[in-house]
């Protein structure tokens, strides 16, 4: 009965492992390479794939995702002679999965090779400026240029990222002088706009004063002459409504106050005469009887 069992176990276990040999479950992201007593079959996936057990059929597991490769520091020459080291990242994903295990043995690594060798080959037709100041068409061109490699496998370069760009040390000393000099004239150019700017604002301030002031004075003016043509004008009514008699009384008691003061000669006017002549009339019509 233990040896039925025994071969009955064992069975179960060949029998399971025909089975994952055959029933392949294949996610969404994969595909499978089938190949079929060593040649290519087809492309399998995803879902539930049956196979026949090796060595009848075989296959690779290929991941569409897109994964990234780092590119460790590569030293590379300028178009002017100057030595640089960047890294960078290189950004792709399978989009033939039949390509990349038949057409290359190791895409992954062959992509690092070709990098290095492309990265030189961009650096070499820039010169150091170029090459801190266009970082974002060194990408372009890279991508452009590796893609052009790798398609042939079936793999596609999505996006190239330069990580970080380092020159030599005598390079980098002179870029921190420079640095300092460009941001000490920014700070000179700041101030001294800063005080072109307030020497307009006091000047501006000093001229709305000035109009503010002459405009006072030119209303000052105008209210004191229109006073005063006021005064004129109450005045020349009033003299207008003075007759003969009014005037000639004025100027008596006019003479009676340059008579109660302290002078020793008086100055009477020749109109004094003409003034007089009513005040005779008025004397002689008050001493004459009324006629019956």
């Amino acid at each position: 009965m233990s040896s039925e069992l025994v071969v009955l176990a064992f069975i179960l276990i060949v029998a399971l492992l025909v089975l994952r040999t055959v029933v392949h479950i294949v996610p969404e992201y994969q595909r499978l390479v089938v190949f079929a007593l060593g040649r290519y079959q087809k492309t399998a996936g995803p879902g539930l794939v049956l196979l026949l057990p090796p060595p009848i059929q075989s296959s690779v597991t290929v991941d569409l995702r897109e994964f990234s490769v780092e590119i460790p520091q590569q030293t590379c020459i300028t178009k002017d002679n100057a030595t640089i080291s960047i890294d960078f990242l290189i950004f792709q994903q399978v989009v033939e999965a039949s390509d990349s295990v038949i057409k290359v043995q190791n895409f992954r690594q062959q992509v690092q090779q070709i990098a290095s060798t492309t990265l030189r080959a961009v650096i070499g037709d820039l010169v150091l400026d170029d090459a801190f100041a266009k970082r974002e068409q060194m990408n372009e061109v890279l991508r452009v240029k590796l893609d052009d490699e790798t398609h042939r496998w079936g793999v596609k370069v999505n996006r190239v990222e330069i990580r970080e760009i380092v020159p030599p040390r005598e390079i980098q000393e002179a870029m921190t002088r420079q640095m300092t000099a460009e941001r000490i004239r920014r700070a000179s150019v700041t101030e001294a706009e800063g005080k072109r700017a307030s020497a307009i604002l006091v000047a501006e301030g000093d001229k709305q004063s000035n109009i503010l002031q002459a405009e006072g004075a030119r209303q000052s003016a105008i209210l004191r002459a229109e006073g005063f043509a006021l005064a004129l004008a109450k005045i020349n009514e009033t003299a207008m409504g003075i007759d003969a008699r009014t005037m000639t009384l004025q100027y008596l008691d006019a003479l009676g106050k340059l008579g109660a003061s302290a002078a020793t000669k008086f100055v009477i006017p020749t109109e004094f005469s003409a003034l007089a002549a009513p005040l005779a009339a008025m004397a002689r019509s008050a001493s004459e009887p009324p006629k019956a």
